[in-house]
């Protein structure tokens, strides 16, 4: 759906985007991370038509951007950090004024009703935008970016400024979204990317840290596998059974819980689930296990990980 290969910008000297190739694939929600100033905006604009790459190319359901930018634009809805309203419009004049800039076709007012009625925002369809809330207006941005029923969808930071209740719609949306659309989707707020992203790439400096699932990033960047254990049982009984299971590489007592439960700290060997021995092996001893979860890197340590410069660590 989405091919970019050997992708660069330069400003002068300065390269904001060198050498990228990744490709998204049909009906696939792809999270695309960066610190600031890290090439992403840039990015997104090259693929939306915006500015011109300086080297590469950009393809969009096979049209290249350079060749064809009136296809690639067809088939692209683009919702930026800053939404592009004309504050002095109704929601509804607005729709309509984007549906005939982008020709959107003799199916477009009844295509728009139904937007409106997606995005939950044809309650206040004849109010002036200006007079909306942030999020309101948020959703009349993503609404604009829906109109021609683009077959690539480009999310900018969609839930910015967003409240709690707001940001977990928008999220539903975009999930609901993702069954229909291909979607690029940038945001700062790392457990959202978790959440409804598949697949994620990470960019620091203009070029890719890395690629790939959420899990398996994890997995690489982990040689073994963390968990947190919470036992009802004494301490030192506990740490012996467990130290003899296989796979086991480490465990520690965390924290004294109430009675006498005890929360611990182990990790195994990567390859190897200590899941149901460790099951067993306390059912032996009767003493339950009150909790067992998965301490994995998340996607924000990761994050930090491959964007944090040694000299930043030191200071």
């Amino acid at each position: 759906m989405i091919e970019i290969q050997n992708l660069t910008k330069s400003y002068g000297r300065i390269k904001a985007v060198n050498n990228l190739n990744f490709t998204v694939e049909k009906g696939e929600i792809l999270g695309f991370l960066g610190p600031n100033g890290a090439g992403k905006s840039t990015t997104m604009n090259i693929i939306t038509g915006y500015i011109p790459p300086s080297q590469g190319t950009v393809k969009v359901c096979g049209f290249d951007i350079l060749e064809n930018p009136n296809e690639v634009k067809k088939h692209i809805g683009y919702l930026p950090e800053l939404p592009p309203l004309y504050l002095d419009m109704t929601v509804k004049d607005y729709l309509d004024f984007a549906g005939d800039l982008k020709m959107a076709g003799k199916s477009k007012r009844s295509r728009i009703a139904d937007i409106m009625e997606l995005v939950k925002i044809a309650d206040v369809k004849d109010r002036l935008i200006k007079n909306l809330s942030k999020g309101y207006k948020q959703r009349v941005g993503l609404a604009q970016a829906l109109i021609g029923n683009p077959d690539v969808l480009i999310l900018d930071e969609p839930t910015v400024g967003l409240d709690p209740k707001q940001i977990i719609e928008i999220r539903r949306l975009i999930k609901a979204l993702g069954e229909e659309h291909t979607i690029i989707l940038s945001s700062h707020i790392l457990p959202e990317v978790s959440a409804v992203c598949e697949r994620v790439v990470i960019i620091n400096k203009g070029e890719i840290a890395a690629i790939d699932t959420p899990q398996n990033l994890s997995k690489g960047f982990d040689a073994a596998a963390r968990l947190s254990l919470t036992v009802e049982g004494p301490k030192d009984t506990v740490l012996a059974r467990i130290r003899e299971i296989p796979g086991v590489k480490y465990i520690e007592p965390h924290m004294e819980k109430t009675g006498a439960a005890v929360n611990y700290v182990m990790e195994s060997e990567r390859d190897v689930d200590v899941r149901r021995p460790l099951f067993f092996a306390m059912a032996e001893l009767g003493y339950p296990i009150l909790e067992l979860k998965s301490m994995d890197m998340s996607l924000e340590d990761i994050f930090l990980q491959l964007t944090t410069d040694e000299k930043e660590v030191e200071q």
